[in-house]
């Protein structure tokens, strides 16, 4: 009896070890023994579910299928779905469908010549070449990562994005927190400033150029700069982290006094209109060359109607447009402002995108969609009205490990990702985190192209509204114009932009038999 207690300690104690010292799970590096539980469940959870649990449509803000898909994806599993639809199709209210073509076009395959093992789709516009930026750009990935800082995302999260997107040929957004060392580890990035001016700031909390220019010429990866007006979270409210939060490392980042509270305002010092809106975009475009734009979530349109007017009556304008729906947000936030402030993604891009349209500018700027647009047809959908890119939080998130605990606001993340616990940081192991974010933003990009090209069409940029219906739940539907009042040509690039990505799309093996 002895021996078998010994043997059974032994083997225990092994199982430890090696969850301890191992990498590729999280959750057993921070939870020994105990995480295995979670693995053994997940494997009869179908069983579970059929009976007594959810079904794989229920959870949110991701369903088990959805997560599923990202968890295979990024892994190089096989993310298929067997026996059909589990979806009413027929009885769902907004239900999407993408219309394939009769005749499609062929998708690469391994022995093609040219073939692009990383699926590789450029932007169908120049990022900052309308306004002629100095450092204007085709950005190289239509897929790229959203904005989520170091504080709000662990440390090892941040490096283990920053290496993804890397791997991936795209770009991290640093979210407003400024660039930190973690975000130096290979990625290009979209410089995120917010109402705090973190990493450019003076003293008391105003905007300095000068710190803004010193820290780009310490990081020549920044591509573009973003000025965050509202996130779809928390939109019309600022931010704080609490002073006990706030590191030496914090404080040097973020150019903040170490131990006091980082207080993000609801608003910008630096303008408080449109008009000076403009004013401070040129000024950092013709400071630093990078393109320059906001990111908003949408709720009232008056100020979009004057700065599109504005735009069209002085030569002055953003390069690029991000918009965040309120379903979005991948950290904290008060339980009703994320529930009831600011408009979902595809009530508030449209309303912005027409806006651009009705004024004739909207093939002069990158728009840029986000909020739960990291699933192939919820993409070809943005693209559909009007996106160029699409940037993804959450999902990339779930690819470097999340699982939806949901506990982002109390700091006790079990695997790692949004925490600043030492103990939960170090189950994040950020070289092989790196290879699963980049894994899953490759498939995200090759099943857009295969959507696309079920269309008949090269690249999603060039999909619009004929392509895709709404279900009503009562057997009918709805078409994009129908529902958004758009226009023949809302949702493309510029004639010119047209011919030059269908070249681009035509030097590779995608359109090859």
């Amino acid at each position: 009896m002895m021996w078998w207690l010994l043997s059974g300690f032994v083997i225990l104690l092994l199982v430890v070890v090696y969850d301890l010292v191992q990498k590729k799970h999280a959750i057993l590096r921070n939870y020994p023994i105990v995480g295995h539980f979670r693995y053994w469940l997940e494997m009869i959870g179908p069983e579970l579910r059929q009976y007594i649990v959810t079904s794989n449509d229920e959870e949110r803000p991701f369903s088990r299928d959805q997560r599923r898909w990202v968890y295979a994806s990024s892994k190089k599993q096989n993310n298929y779905f067997g026996f059909g639809s589990d979806n009413d199709m027929d009885e769902a209210e907004n239900y999407l469908i993408v219309k394939q073509s009769t005749f499609p076009l062929h998708m690469p395959k391994p022995d093609d010549e040219n073939y692009d093992p990383g699926f590789s789709i450029p932007c169908a516009k120049v990022l900052g070449g309308y306004r002629q930026r100095a450092k204007a750009f085709r950005p190289t990935s239509v897929v790229n990562t959203s904005a989520m800082s170091y504080g709000s995302l662990s440390a090892s999260a941040v490096e283990a994005i920053n290496r993804g997107c890397a791997l991936a040929g795209c770009m991290q957004n640093t979210g407003e927190g400024s660039i930190s060392p973690h975000h130096l580890h290979g990625g290009e990035l979209i410089w995120q400033i917010g109402t705090g001016y973190f990493g450019c700031r003076n003293d008391d909390g105003s905007f300095s150029l000068k710190k803004l220019k010193e820290n780009l010429d310490r990081h020549p990866q920044v591509r573009a700069i973003e000025l965050k007006l509202s996130q779809g979270a928390k939109a019309g409210v600022g931010g704080i982290v609490p002073g006990a939060k706030v590191t030496k490392e914090i404080s040097q980042i973020r150019g903040v006094p170490v131990d006091a509270d980082c207080i993000s305002p609801p608003f910008h010092t630096a303008f408080d209109n449109p008009d000076g809106l403009l004013d401070f975009v040129e000024q950092l475009a013709e400071q630093t060359g990078l393109p320059v734009g906001i990111k908003s979530a949408v709720g009232e349109m008056e100020f979009w109607m004057e700065l599109t007017r504005l735009m069209t009556t002085t030569n002055r304008g953003v390069d690029f447009v991000t918009i965040d729906g309120g379903e979005g947000g991948s950290g904290a936030a008060p339980l009703a402002f994320a529930d009831h402030v600011s408009l979902p993604f595809k009530l508030g891009f449209p309303r912005v995108y027409r806006a651009f349209a009705e004024q004739g500018l909207h093939e002069q700027v990158v728009f840029v969609g986000s909020a739960k647009l990291g699933f192939p047809q919820s993409a070809l959908f943005g693209f559909a009205l009007g996106c160029d890119m699409v940037a993804v939080a959450r999902e990339a998130m779930l690819a470097i490990g999340c699982i939806q605990a949901q506990r982002c606001h109390t700091g006790h993340c079990p695997t790692g990702v949004a925490t600043q616990n030492r103990w939960l940081m170090r189950g994040l192991e950020p070289t092989s985190k790196a290879a699963q974010l980049a894994n899953y933003l490759v498939t995200l990009r090759k099943e857009l192209l295969m959507l696309s090209r079920a269309c008949g069409q090269a690249h999603p940029g060039l999909i619009t509204g004929k392509h895709i219906e709404i279900l009503n739940g009562q057997l009918g539907s709805t078409t994009i114009a129908q529902l958004f009042g758009y226009q023949d040509g809302y949702g493309l690039p510029s004639p010119d932009d047209l011919v030059l990505i269908e070249e681009l799309m035509r030097n590779t093996s995608t359109n090859r038999k």
